[in-house]
């Protein structure tokens, strides 16, 4: 049973942190083997699932140390349909998957949580293409396609899905509208291009306006990840509503452009202190962000520096 489903504890608390770059610390970092960057296969071995408890603990001990929640994402962006296709992975199986998710971080929580640590399981939605190039899915098709996963996670104990690196509104649209035909609560995270707009040209404000117009302001919030802070602080800085419905920022490590880490052998790590700067001036723009983690190229440094930065004062 969902715990949290029903009541997400997010406005009670000034922060909550989430994991950084789990594919890329994965590949580049323990030299994992993870085809077409799918964390999910990891959970069929015994050796798999220790490897990703490793990596959340990593995340859960900032967390418990400076007394903020966890947001417990599934490691689950590429168990979708046509992701899963290229891996032998019919629907049943990906059904099970995406299950089996949640449970394996049920038990996570049940280690972690306390009453200063809050940790909500979040069933993670990838695009349904690639998250660096922009897709052409309508929402009525997104909605269809998307509302099989967004299904297996109704059916566990998540609390709540997030469709993460999201590049167009259609498909950000019929997934928020997939998760409200099922009584999910629903997080839409966009990512941009270096000039803080999507794949295919829209602007933040035009995306995020889109989806609360085309939803009912359904999605509990939304959030940016998968970009460096330099890529769209500047869109953040007009003060206009649309930004109190950001609350919730994962960003790159590195500077580059998305065609440029796509192109990289090896992984650009930033400078953890710098991008720990660059949230204070990002909660300066925002002012409801609450939810703190890191994308590709973060680990758990980064997010203890962002930790340190942002919240000084509420270490434990």
């Amino acid at each position: 049973m969902a715990k949290y489903r029903h009541a997400l504890p997010l406005a009670e608390r000034d922060a909550f942190l989430s994991d950084g770059g789990l594919e890329t610390t994965l590949i580049f970092h323990e030299g994992v083997d993870l085809p077409h960057f799918a964390s999910f296969t990891l959970l069929s071995t015994q050796e798999g699932r220790r490897q990703l408890e490793a990596y959340y603990a990593r995340y859960l001990a900032i967390a418990r140390k400076r007394g903020v929640g966890f947001i417990l994402d599934t490691p689950t962006w590429r168990a979708n349909a046509d992701w899963g296709a290229l891996l032998d992975h019919d629907a049943v199986t990906l059904d099970r998957v995406n299950r089996q998710a949640v449970t394996f971080l049920e038990s996570l929580r049940a280690q972690w949580e306390g009453p200063s640590t809050p940790c909500l399981i979040n069933g993670v939605v990838g695009p349904r293409g690639d998250g660096y190039k922009a897709g052409r899915m309508e929402a009525d098709e997104a909605e269809d396609y998307h509302g099989v996963q967004i299904g297996s996670f109704a059916n566990s104990a998540a609390d709540m899905v997030s469709a993460v690196t999201m590049n167009t509104v259609g498909e950000a649209i019929g997934i928020a509208r997939a998760a409200r035909a099922q009584s999910m609560p629903c997080v839409v995270s966009f990512t941009v291009e270096t000039d803080g707009r999507l794949a295919d040209g829209t602007s933040l404000q035009e995306a995020i306006e889109s989806v609360d117009r085309q939803t009912d302001g359904s999605p509990a919030y939304f959030m940016i990840n998968c970009a460096h802070p330099t890529h769209f602080a500047h869109a953040l800085e007009n003060g206009e509503p649309w930004l109190a419905r950001v609350q919730g920022v994962r960003a790159n490590a590195s500077s580059r452009s998305h065609q440029e880490l796509d192109e990289s052998t090896t992984l650009d790590e930033g400078d953890p202190v710098d991008l720990g700067r660059r949230y204070v001036a990002l909660r300066r723009s925002l002012p409801a962000l609450r939810v703190l983690g890191g994308c590709c190229g973060t680990d758990h440094r980064h997010i203890a520096a962002i930790c340190e930065a942002v919240l000084p004062a509420q270490g434990a």
